[in-house]
């Protein structure tokens, strides 16, 4: 076999398995998006993410149709004691063997600029984006009705 040749099959099995990888690795439980009402213009998500894998990953973007703009967020509390939400452009660090919780009062996946209402039943594709483990798509159902993961409220 030429050189050329075995690149082009390593190649080919390296690009077929990342989404395996993906798959095998990074697994979404518990998923949940809402928004204020109707008339919302923005929205977020919440979920449990579990790293199975053997290496650290790191959850660096989201993307969706449902929003004009997607980010990954987080609230911080000011020396005032007000919370306020934050862009976080590093994204979030999922260790190997570990679980981070995006829940409401805590780090989250915002969307704003809704393209449509967030209906109660109907879900919402969104393409989570992680540093090792590549894109990972889910269908995020919204639940208005929901109360909480156990973080503080979340206003939109």
């Amino acid at each position: 076999m030429s050189l050329k040749t075995t690149l082009f099959a390593t190649l080919a099995v390296v690009t077929l398995a990342l989404p395996a990888f993906a798959e095998g690795t990074i697994k979404v439980d518990d998923a949940y998006a809402r928004s204020s009402g109707k008339t919302a213009k923005a929205g977020a998500a919440f979920m449990m993410i579990r790293n199975q894998g053997d290496i650290d990953d790191r959850l660096v973007g989201a993307s969706s149709d449902a929003a004009a703009r997607v980010e990954l967020h987080t609230h911080k509390v000011d020396e005032n004691g007000v919370a306020k939400m934050m862009h976080v452009e590093e994204g979030f660090a999922i260790p190997a063997g570990e679980t981070h919780m995006l829940k409401r009062g805590g780090d989250h996946v915002m969307f704003m600029g809704l393209t449509a209402p967030f209906e109660q039943g109907a879900t919402v594709p969104v393409t989570l984006i992680f540093e090792k483990a590549g894109e990972v798509e889910v269908e995020i159902p919204v639940d208005l009705e929901r109360r909480d993961m156990g973080g503080g409220s979340h206003s939109n």
